[in-house]
Formats: C-alpha cells, structure tokens, sequence
C-alpha cells in the first residue's frame, strides 16, 4: 500500500472516531509539525502550543480533509495559516535567539565544529525570521520540511508559479542577509 492510500485509510478511520487512529496521525507528524512551527514562530514553547492547536484544529476538521492530498500536507496547511495568524497578532515583537536552545543532531563532531556549526545556525536562523511571512513560510516548507513545489503550492493555496517566484526572492533575500554567494546555504542543517 503506497503512503497516500495508508494515509487515507488512517484518516478515514480517524473520521469514523477511532481515537487511535488520530493517535496514530498525531505520532507520525508531531514532529513536522513543531519543525514547521518552530522555524515560523521562532520560538520553542509558542512552537509546542502551535502544534496542540494545529491537531485540535485537524481534529475538529477531519470532514474537511480530501483523500487524494497528502494527510502531512493538509497538516502542514493548517500550522501554517496558525503561524501566520500568531505572527500578525505578535507584530514583529521578535523574541531573541539567546532563548532558544539549538540540538546537533550529529554527536560526532567536536567541540570547535559545534561551536561554528551552532553560530552558523543561528545566523541562518536570524536571517530566516528577517523575512517576510510569505517568503518564509515558502522557504521552511521547502528546505525544512521538504515539500515539493506543487504541495507548497496546494498547502499555501497559490500558483505553483508564485511558489517558485517567491523561493527565488527569498534566496536572493537570504543571501543579501547573509552575505554569501549562496553555495554553502542550503547545505546548513538545523536541527529538528
């Protein structure tokens, strides 16, 4: 059975009021999820708060869910229009990044290659939340969370186009912020 059948399977059972078949949902895309809310709200407690609203608000809406998409990428769709909403109401009120605690997921490197590795990725993430809401959510759903361009399109309810377009502004933007030719940039990894 392919991903998408199992997914619709599960969340047809989900629909019918099997607890652990939502359970099941829960488990698989928890951590998506909070990736997803982290990266656009930048904060790690809004992040787990986001993510409880985002499966309640799923919870309440499983009639709403269309079989033939993608379960992650309905998913994904609802975190990201919460992000947004929690991102107008705070109104650039930006928390600093002293307060968040950055994880390696590699325990090979030492301690000097950590301390780089962990500047660089606050770097990057500083110069993440300096974009726009629209160039960031694009970007966090493509490089983090490795969505194609027709899925952003379909989670973000735009043109695959405009997808594209705004992909391409935001890396200039990143770049700019950054002040690098770019090669090195999508290769930082940021911890889940």
């Amino acid at each position: 059975m392919d991903l998408l059948a199992e997914e619709a399977q599960i969340a047809r059972r989900a629909q019918a009021g099997d607890q652990r078949a939502f359970a099941d949902l829960v488990g698989r895309y928890t951590g998506a999820v909070y990736n997803q809310a982290y990266r656009m709200l930048n904060n790690a407690q809004e992040a787990e708060d986001a993510v409880q609203e985002v499966f309640l608000r799923a919870y309440r809406r499983l009639d709403t869910y269309d079989p033939g998409r993608r379960f992650v990428t309905w998913l994904l769709t609802i975190g990201s229009n919460y992000c947004i909403d929690r991102l107008r109401r705070r109104r650039m009120s930006w928390l600093t990044l002293d307060d968040v605690a950055f994880w390696l997921t590699s325990g090979e490197a030492g301690p000097e290659r950590r301390a780089l590795e962990s500047e660089r990725q606050r770097h990057v993430q500083r110069a993440l939340q300096q974009l726009p809401e629209s160039y960031r959510s694009v970007t966090v759903l493509r490089y983090w969370q490795d969505l194609s361009y027709l899925e952003i399109a379909g989670a973000l309810s735009l043109t695959e186009a405009t997808v594209k377009t705004r992909l391409h502004r935001a890396r200039k933007m990143l770049r700019d912020i950054l002040g690098t030719d770019g090669e090195e940039l999508w290769d930082v990894e940021i911890p889940n």
